[in-house]
C-alpha cells in the first residue's frame, strides 16, 4: 500500500497562525545548495523567485525540494500570471505563488482562476502526474485543492496601488505583496525606493489592503526601512537576497584582504 501524505501549510496558514510578522528572504542564485543553506537560517520564509532570475521549472522543482526538510515556507514568484506557468507551478510543488504586475481586480481574478480547478476556476488536472499532490498519495488532493495553494499578487505600478483595495478584495487572494522597485519607476523615480512619495504610496496600500481584511507585505532591504513598515502594518517582509549577500560578503572581504598597505603582503 503506498503512504499516505500530508502537505505542510500554506503561506496563508502560516501568516494567520502567526503572532508576529514573518521574515523572509530572496533565493535568486538558482542553486539547491544555497537555496538548503538559507532555509537552515532560521527565517520564516523563502520568496523563489522565477521573474528576476535564471529559475525555471526544472530548478523551481530542485529548489522546493532543497528547502522542503526545513521549518521554512517557500513561496515562487511567476514570471506572470500566465495560466499555464501557474499550472506547471502548482504541478511541480508550489504550493505559495506569488503573481507580480496585477493592476486590476480583473487580473487578479484571472490568477485566481488559474490556481483553482474547475468549476471555479480553469486548473487543469494531473495530479495523478504531479509532485504538487505527491503523485496522488495526498488523499483528496482534488476535493481539497484550494486548503493546500495559497495566491498572492503584487501591487508594483501607480495603476496598482488605486486599485488595491479591489484587488485584494477578490475573493481567493490571500494576500497583497508590495514592489516598492517597480513602483518606483512607475512613478517617475526610479531606483529611488525610499522617496517619500513611493513610502507614501506604499502605505496608502497597506491601509487599502488592511482595510478589506487581508494581509500585506512588502520588500525591504534596508533594516530601518524595514522596520518602519513592520510598524506601518506589514504583515510578512523580505529584507535580503541569497546574491546580494553574498555580493555584500564578498565585497567585504575584498575591502579587508586587498585594500590598504598590508593588502598582497606575505605573512
Amino acid at each position: 500500500m503506498p503512504i499516505r501524505l500530508t502537505l505542510p501549510p500554506t503561506f496563508r496558514d502560516r501568516i494567520e497562525a502567526a503572532d508576529r510578522p514573518l521574515a523572509g528572504m530572496w533565493v535568486c542564485s538558482g542553486s539547491p545548495l544555497v537555496a538548503e543553506i538559507c532555509a537552515g537560517g532560521g527565517l520564516d520564509w523563502l520568496l523563489i523567485d522565477g521573474e528576476h532570475s535564471p529559475i525555471g521549472l526544472e530548478t523551481t522543482t530542485a529548489l522546493l525540494q532543497a528547502v522542503a526538510p526545513y521549518p521554512v515556507t517557500p513561496v515562487v514568484r511567476a514570471p506572470s500570471g500566465d495560466p499555464v506557468v501557474l499550472k506547471q507551478l502548482l504541478d511541480l510543488g508550489a504550493q505559495n505563488v506569488l503573481v507580480p504586475m496585477v493592476d486590476t481586480a480583473e487580473q487578479a481574478h484571472d490568477a485566481v482562476r488559474a490556481v483553482r480547478y474547475p468549476p471555479r476556476g480553469i486548473r487543469g488536472v494531473g495530479s495523478a502526474l504531479s509532485r504538487g499532490a505527491r503523485w496522488n498519495r495526498v488523499e483528496s488532493y482534488l476535493a481539497d485543492a484550494d486548503r493546500h495553494v495559497s495566491l498572492f499578487v503584487q501591487v508594483e505600478s501607480v495603476t496598482g496601488v488605486e486599485n488595491a483595495a479591489r484587488i485584494a478584495g477578490v475573493d481567493g487572494v490571500d494576500g497583497v505583496f508590495v514592489g516598492p522597485s517597480d513602483l518606483a519607476a512607475s512613478m517617475g523615480v526610479l531606483g529611488q525606493q525610499t522617496h517619500p512619495a513611493v513610502t507614501a504610496a506604499v502605505h496608502r496600500t497597506f491601509e487599502a489592503v488592511r482595510d478589506v481584511g487581508k494581509p500585506v507585505g512588502v520588500n525591504a532591504f534596508d533594516p530601518a526601512v524595514a522596520q518602519a513598515y513592520l510598524d506601518a502594518g506589514a504583515s510578512f517582509v523580505l529584507v535580503g537576497a541569497d546574491v546580494a549577500l553574498l555580493a555584500r560578503g564578498a565585497e567585504a572581504l575584498a575591502d579587508r584582504w586587498t585594500a590598504g598597505p598590508q593588502a598582497g603582503t606575505a605573512g
